[in-house]
Parts: C-alpha cells; structure tokens; sequence
C-alpha cells in the first residue's frame, strides 16, 4: 500500500522508532488497527524479525492487532477514577452502546476498552477517545460526547 511506504519513509530505519511507526500505521486505518501487511512492512523496513514487531505490538495496550471502531473508548479504571465511579460509567457505557469491554459496536464507530491508567487523577473519572482526554465524567456528559462523535461522521 502507497501510504504504508510513505509512512515507513517518513521514518528513519532505526528500531528506536518502532513504536512511532507502529502508532502511525494504525493510526491511518479507519478500524484502528495493525494489519499483518502492516507488521511485516514494518519489520522489513527496520530490518527485524516479524515475530519482534509483532511482539512489541502486542505488548502495548495502545496497540491492536484486531479491528476497532473508528472511536476507541478507554475508559480509566485505576483506584482514583474507581473511587469516583467509574464503575457505574462502564455499566452505563456498555448499556448505552450495548456492548462488553473489548467488543465494538455493530456499526463499528466504538470500541470500548479499560485501561489502567491515563494520568488525570485531578480530573477522575477519566476516559480517553482515540487522543482526546475526557474528565470529570457524568452520564450526561459521556452523552453529549457520543452524540458528539456520532456527529463528526
């Protein structure tokens, strides 16, 4: 693929930059993952081993090696977001978007994933979107974000 080769190109073939290139490669495919074409292309232009490239990608929680919605919701579930409810915003998540963590809804715009941490303790509880941080969160404004999402179509 064209802009597979533009973005290895937009690299230089040092290992050190693995994870910059892998971020970019998922980050240009609509359902937010690393295609086997993209882990082979990636360890042929640094020079290693498919099985080391597949290994740091599966290795990175920020990685995936599945298709995702075009939205991945990740939603903190460390002990300051839980303190705060957390909990009762995943129950709300999956019943709004009707869906298990890990799963993406059948229109493929969400994919709802937990992770450990996102580092906004000041703003719990927090939940992150593709790039984008959202804290402070309450049903209503998990809402309007949606809306929000489904609305940049």
């Amino acid at each position: 693929m064209e802009d597979r080769q533009k973005i290895l190109e937009s690299f230089p073939r040092d290992p050190d930059y693995i994870i910059e290139i892998l971020h970019e490669l998922q980050n240009r495919n609509p359902y937010n993952y690393l295609t086997p074409e993209d882990i082979k292309a990636c360890a042929e232009y640094l020079g290693l081993p498919v099985s080391y490239v597949e290994g740091v990608a599966s290795f990175y929680s920020m990685f995936s090696l599945k298709p995702r919605g075009r939205y991945v919701i990740r939603l903190c579930d460390s002990p300051p977001c839980h303190l705060v409810g957390s909990e009762s915003l995943l129950e709300y998540l999956e019943k709004k978007l009707n869906i298990k963590v890990g799963e993406t809804t059948e229109d493929k715009l969400f994919t709802l994933e937990l992770t450990s941490c996102l580092g906004v303790c000041a703003v719990a509880p927090a939940m992150m979107i593709n790039d984008e941080v959202y804290g402070n969160l309450t049903f209503e404004k998990i809402d309007k974000i949606l809306e929000e999402k489904r609305g940049n179509l």
